[in-house]
């Protein structure tokens, strides 16, 4: 009996995107699960793989999957090609939206909501953005055949702010490993007079939840050429409002910096401060333990459901309880000792392997095609 293939269309809109967190989960699965479909962990005669993508995509964005085709299609772009054209072509399967929005005129559809903030949050977000986001992700929170998320604490959320059954998400954490596979450039250190300086690093947006200002309000108490803030993350004012920043002669601002970049910031820092007020995951700190980056880290949303006991904790609000953090990490190297080999184990504990083979167990599960 020859069983007809199974057709698992996945939204490629993302290659055309600027890289956040967001965007690297979708690209880390999407490798991790053509590695899977190589290691025979889903049957490639009963299921075909096909990311569909806009005319627009540009070549040297295209990943060099093995397993999972890649194929262009349509006429628009952006959110008209994912919402009017998208959905006709991946009509005849099932298909995946890996980053917190999909079409809604598609009613086979798994998608992962990383985390509700701009219901949370919604002073985080630009006006347009939050009211797109808003509306779709309400309607495929009831049209979708299955919802995925990040951490237990995203679950909580979305069922909330969705008025969603909690049975109806499956958690599925993102992996860190990534960054142990890039090679650094420690050019950014000279480039940027930093390579004689002892600091903390911090990675986010420019964004209101991301909370980078008490930080910096924090540095501002510490003597002159003490400690630095080295800051790395773009602004994408298309989605974040605007904070206000201050600026000293020890706070560095790096802005948009290369994977290989990051890996040298996290391999050089004393340490990686995350002052976040709402995080559905927190990649950041995970991908800080992974390279060997001890962690003070906001004791907010999942952030101590993702980090565990390998992070010191603070108040992300309060400025005393901030400096007494940092004052305390620099001044004690066992501590930072401490924190640094529970990094190390703690972020074994999140890989994309481990994320891309629960999704075929969901799919499995659920029926939703052959393994």
């Amino acid at each position: 009996m020859t069983v007809k293939p199974s057709t698992i269309f996945i939204n490629g809109r993302f290659l055309t995107q600027p890289v956040t967190g967001v965007q690297r989960f979708a690209a880390e699965l999407l490798k991790a699960l053509d590695q899977a479909i190589e290691n025979n962990a889903t049957s490639p005669q009963h299921n075909r793989f096909i990311c569909l993508i806009p005319q627009e995509t540009k070549d040297k964005n295209l990943p060099g999957w093995r397993n999972i085709q890649v194929q262009k299609c349509g006429r628009l772009s952006g959110n008209l090609w994912e919402q009017f054209e998208l959905p006709f072509f991946a009509r005849r399967g099932l298909l995946l939206s890996l980053c917190n929005i999909g079409p809604v005129l598609h009613f086979n559809q798994v998608v992962i909501f990383h985390d509700a903030s701009v219901f949370a949050v919604p002073q985080a977000y630009s006006l347009g953005f939050k009211i797109k986001y808003r509306l779709v992700m309400w309607v495929l929170a009831r049209t979708a055949r299955q919802v995925l998320t990040d951490s237990q604490f995203s679950r909580e959320e979305l069922a909330h702010y969705l008025k969603i059954k909690k049975d109806k998400i499956i958690v599925n954490p993102g992996g860190c490993e990534h960054i142990l596979n890039i090679e650094p450039d420690s050019s950014i250190l000279s480039d940027k007079r930093i390579a004689q300086k002892t600091f903390l690093l911090a990675v986010g947006s420019s964004s209101p939840h991301k909370n980078l200002s008490i930080i910096e309000k924090a540095i501002e108490n510490y003597p002159e050429n003490s400690i630095y803030l080295v800051i790395a993350g773009g602004t994408f004012s298309k989605v974040f409002n605007a904070v206000d920043t201050v600026e000293t002669q020890r706070i560095v601002r790096l802005g948009y910096v290369t994977d290989a970049q990051l890996r040298a910031l996290y391999s050089r820092a004393v340490g990686f401060v995350f002052p976040s007020l709402y995080e559905g995951f927190g990649l950041p700190p995970l991908e800080a333990m992974a390279c060997g980056c001890p962690v003070i880290c906001s004791n907010r949303a999942s952030l101590p459901e993702v980090c565990g006991d390998a992070a010191l904790y603070f108040d992300p609000l309060n400025v005393d309880e901030i400096n007494h953090s940092i004052s305390r990490f620099l001044e004690n190297s066992p501590l930072r000792d401490e924190l640094r080999e529970k990094g190390f184990e703690r972020a074994k504990l999140f890989t994309w392997k481990k994320a891309a083979e629960s999704i075929l167990v969901v799919y499995s599960a659920s029926k939703m095609f052959r393994i």
